[in-house]
């Protein structure tokens, strides 16, 4: 007998620890910008968390296998999309990456574009089930990913590009890869490294990659973020020095505290246990993607949820990483904290179609 989805089978459990996720990022963007010419930004976050969460639930109403029978065509949107960046796009800081829309607003295809790899590489070897994955399908799925990537690169955006990196790796292991080729694709990437150094990356994406492991040789330039961040982080200690009393926060010392440093800014306010309270909400959301995940209907539904626990769980190492000096400055931001209608978007696209998986475990 047929049952019809039903939003009973949504994750509401989910959702409640991302809107506690939310809800720290806009008192924290509050806290980082209330003296700034910044301020009112967590209004405007607070916007995209709504127009987010009706997303959200849009998405989680159209049958994502509709969305996997159409990715070809969601797939050279994207492509287009990033043309348009290079053709139009508005240059901020050297780099073009955003398209300016009416309002003063701006969109970003490159973050859109990590879902629709997710989408199209879950399609791609959901459609290989029964067979090995072979050379050649590697290959096909080696340029499914580069395409995009390469043309990010071009934008210049490192930290982007280097998002659907993730997504690959995690669609190929699950979707079958050999040992043996894993082991080539190993050995290959590291014959790489060398002349993407030498060739591949501009002299600034060269200083950040470099200038973490040691911010004191360079405090006025290339180490000056990680400085500023240390400083923060250390000087919170346990309890943090309190909610809006972050010297390095309230400072204007911290680079871009309500984005990229955000967790910075939080640990100064509230220490390593505030710090620890919200790495705890991430691993619970993290482990109900997981569990919804293992009980997807079918292979693609897990491939498609297991590629966006791919992406979450990147931009947290990263970003987190990047505050307490252990990875580069990428301008990777952390998902549902980080100011931008881009990022919260697409959590929130992703997670709908999560849900729509769910709730069609059982549909039949």
């Amino acid at each position: 007998m047929r049952r019809f989805i039903s939003f009973r089978d949504f994750d509401w459990v989910l959702l409640a620890f991302v809107l506690l996720i939310c809800a720290v990022g806009v008192f924290e963007i509050y806290s980082a910008t209330r003296q700034t010419k910044f301020v009112g930004f967590e209004t405007k976050q607070i916007y995209w968390i709504i127009a987010g969460l009706i997303i959200m639930f849009l998405t989680s109403l159209v049958n994502y296998q509709v969305l996997l029978e159409n990715v070809h065509w969601f797939y050279g949107a994207s492509i287009l999309s990033l043309f348009a960046v290079a053709l139009v796009g508005k240059r901020v800081l050297g780099a073009r990456r955003w398209i300016a829309l009416p309002g003063g607003q701006h969109f970003q295809p490159s973050e859109w574009i990590k879902l629709v790899l997710i989408l199209a590489l879950a399609k791609y070897f959901s459609d290989l089930v029964g067979r090995d994955v072979t050379v050649r399908d590697i290959v096909k799925s080696f340029l499914i990913a580069g395409v995009p990537m390469a043309l990010v690169l071009k934008q210049p955006d490192l930290g982007t590009a280097l998002t659907y990196v993730p997504v690959l790796v995690c669609a190929l292991f699950l979707g079958g890869l050999q040992f043996k080729h894993a082991i080539a694709i190993l050995l290959l990437g590291t014959a790489m490294i060398y002349p993407i150094w030498r060739w591949g990356l501009k002299p600034y994406q060269k200083a950040r990659l470099t200038s973490f492991s040691e911010p004191e040789a360079d405090p006025k330039g290339s180490g000056y973020q990680i400085q500023q961040s240390l400083i923060a982080v250390g000087s919170g200690g346990l309890i943090g020095k309190g909610a809006l009393k972050g010297t390095q926060t309230q400072g204007a010392f911290i680079p871009i505290p309500y984005t990229d440093f955000i967790m910075a800014a939080f640990a100064e306010e509230h220490g390593f246990v505030g710090c620890l309270l919200v790495l705890l909400l991430y691993f619970i959301v993290l482990m109900r993607l997981i569990q919804n995940a293992q009980t997807a209907p079918d292979r693609a539904g897990t491939l498609i949820i297991m590629g966006v626990v791919a992406v979450l769980v990147f931009h947290i190492l990263v970003n987190v990483g990047m505050v307490v000096g252990f990875m580069p400055v990428t301008g990777i931001p952390l998902p549902l904290m980080s100011y931008g209608g881009s990022s919260v978007l697409f959590t929130f696209l992703a997670l709908g179609i999560v849900n729509n998986i769910r709730m069609r475990r059982f549909v039949n």
